[in-house]
Formats: structure tokens, C-alpha cells, sequence
């Protein structure tokens, strides 16, 4: 099989695969307590907020006449069969982006994802980018001084950053530099994605406020591969450096650089260009809980808020797009690996 027809059967495979992948979730979702009718059932009732799920909702819910809650169930169109409301979501509905949200009215999933999609896009852009770009360079520099000083020191604090939570890296951060805890400095934003006078602000003033704004959450965003990328490009570039090819060249009389640059480099991305392909998920790639710690209203959080309040329709509008883009990303990755060494076939045998 040559790699072209390999790309299109990938690209082939990626439709029934999100439709297994959407299938399965809109089955779940179709039996978790607490969905959107009891909720409202439980406001009909003054049982509190719509926020509330579980067993308080469903308590609640029993106390309403059928009639009531048939009137409800047609409303959320819960009424239909199971496979007319797939089929309704998956094409009049556009993957449910037209559908409204429960929890935010008058907006549907499609307004909602476009508000959070930039800010989740510019952190993990930035923070994808500034992991290879620091990742890479490090790693070749711990392999050119393997056993060293620096590679042990290196080694030390790449570790002890990955071994941290990225929560707990948050708030440590937010301690030492954001003036939460008295005596410490106060020199960067702790929460937000921008001030709030950010629109009135000059080019430059708005290209440093969102610096000082991203600045730490960046930083959590990159423990967490910082340090498997890092040995990841130390063990390849030794185990190029150590290849015959590269003893060859040497006696050659090519200097370090060239043999690093135009022979060994090129070889030693193969491993880590599975990465590669993660460029289409960025925007969900921000933790949770990094989010929910400096407060950024990005796709992570928006992704939470539905999941915790049964928000269907944002919750499977964020779903069906991550499985999207996912899909793809896994089709790129193939396609750098093929990039980066021409030679790579995918034959059966």
C-alpha cells in the first residue's frame, strides 16, 4: 500500500469513526439522572437551581403530574425515537451547534464555542509552540553533554516540574508572583485573560497585557510534556548520533554542527512527530483545572460547566469537535512522519 492510498483510507475512516464515537456519548447521555427535564421539573417546584442534579432532582420530579412532565419531554424533544433524534442532531441541528443551550439562554452551542474558542486557541498555540521550541533545543544540548553537570542538573528539574501537579504549579505560582500571599511579589495578573480596560488599550499595551496575562498559565499548560518531550529528543538524538551513518560522516570531516543539523536532526523527530499532529486540538488541550485556577474562560471550563450542568447541547457541540479534530490530527501526524523521512511506507507486510 502506498502512502497515498493509506492517507485515504485514514481520511475515509475518519467519518464512521465519529459517528461510532457520537453515537456511543448520545446513548449515555440519554440516561444520566438529572438531565434537563428534571431540572426543570425540580424549578417548577422552587427545588432550586437548575445546577442541581442526582437525586434531589429526581426526588423533586416525582412529586409532578405526568401530564407535566410529558409537556416537558416534548419541549426537550425527548418525546421522539432515540434514532430520530440522532439523525436530527447529526444533520438538521449542523452536530448540535444550532441547537440552544440549556443553561445560557437565547445562545446556542455555536455561540457559545466561538466565544471560547480564541482564548483557548492563543494558550495552547503559545503553549504548544514554546514546548517544541524549548524541548527540542534542550534536548539536543543534554545529549551533545550526556553525563554532565548540566544533564543531571537538567534532568533534576525537568523531573521535579513533571512530578508537580499542574494545579499545584498554578497556585504556586500565583503565590510567588501574584501577590495572593503576603511578602511575595505582585507582578503579574492572577486570574483572567485580559484586563479590563484591554479594549481601550494601544497596540502594544494589549500585545503586553495579554503576555503578563498568559505568562503563567502557559507555564502549567507545558509541565506536563515538557519533561517526555525533552528525554524523548535526548534518547533519539543519542541513539542517531551512535549510527553508523553518523561515524561515517564524521570521518568525513564534517564539523559537530553539520553532522547535528543536516544529518542527525532530521532523523531524530521521527519519535516525537506523533506530537505533531496535536496542533489541531490546542484549543482543548488547557487543563481543566489550570482554567478553573487563574479563572479562563476557555474551552476546558465551558466544556465542565456543561458537563456539570447537563448541557447537552454544549457538551456534545464541544464533543463532536474535538472528535473532529482529533481524527485529523491523528491523519497529520502520519503525514509528518512522512514529511520528516520520505522512506516511510505503509505496507501491510
Amino acid at each position: 500500500m502506498n502512502r497515498y492510498d493509506y492517507f485515504i483510507r485514514r481520511l475515509l475512516l475518519v467519518f464512521p469513526t465519529f459517528l461510532g464515537i457520537t453515537f456511543l456519548c448520545f446513548t449515555v447521555i440519554q440516561f444520566v439522572p438529572g438531565g434537563p427535564v428534571e431540572q426543570a421539573l425540580m424549578r417548577m417546584r422552587g427545588g432550586g437551581a437548575g445546577g442541581e442534579t442526582g437525586g434531589d432532582a429526581t426526588e423533586a420530579a416525582q412529586a409532578v403530574s405526568p401530564e407535566q412532565r410529558e409537556a416537558l419531554r416534548k419541549h426537550f424533544g425527548f418525546d421522539r425515537p432515540f434514532l430520530v433524534r440522532y439523525a436530527d442532531w447529526l444533520f438538521v441541528k449542523r452536530l448540535g451547534m444550532r441547537m440552544e443551550s440549556y443553561k445560557f439562554p437565547n445562545k446556542t452551542a455555536w455561540q457559545l464555542i466561538r466565544e471560547r474558542f480564541p482564548v483557548s486557541l492563543v494558550f495552547g498555540l503559545t503553549g504548544f509552540l514554546l514546548t517544541y521550541m524549548v524541548c527540542i533545543p534542550l534536548g539536543m544540548a543534554k545529549a551533545l553533554k550526556h553525563g554532565t553537570a548540566f544533564d543531571l542538573v537538567s534532568s533534576v528539574i525537568v523531573f521535579i516540574g513533571y512530578a508537580m501537579p499542574a494545579f499545584a504549579f498554578g497556585m504556586l505560582l500565583k503565590m510567588l508572583f501574584c501577590g495572593t500571599v503576603e511578602g511575595m511579589w505582585n507582578i503579574l495578573p492572577s486570574t483572567g485573560f485580559h484586563s479590563q480596560d484591554f479594549a481601550v488599550m494601544g497596540g502594544w499595551a494589549k500585545f503586553v497585557d495579554l503576555v503578563r496575562h498568559m505568562f503563567l498559565p502557559v507555564l502549567c499548560y507545558m509541565i506536563g510534556s515538557f519533561a517526555v518531550l525533552t528525554l524523548l529528543m535526548k534518547n533519539s538524538l543519542l541513539e542517531q548520533i551512535n549510527s553508523d551513518y553518523v561515524r561515517t560522516v564524521v570521518a568525513k570531516g564534517a564539523g559537530t554542527l553539520r553532522v547535528l543539523v543536516c544529518h542527525v536532526l532530521r532523523n531524530a523527530l521521527i519519535p516525537i512527530a506523533t506530537g505533531f499532529g496535536g496542533v489541531l486540538t490546542l484549543m482543548f488541550a488547557g487543563s481543566v483545572i489550570i482554567e478553573r485556577v487563574f479563572e479562563i474562560p476557555g474551552m476546558g471550563s465551558l466544556s465542565m460547566e456543561a458537563i456539570v450542568g447537563r448541557d447537552y447541547p454544549v457538551f456534545m457541540g464541544v464533543l463532536s469537535l474535538t472528535s473532529i479534530l482529533g481524527l485529523l490530527g491523528n491523519v497529520l501526524s502520519d503525514f509528518c512522519y512522512v514529511m520528516i523521512d520520505p522512506r516511510i511506507t505503509f505496507d501491510r507486510n
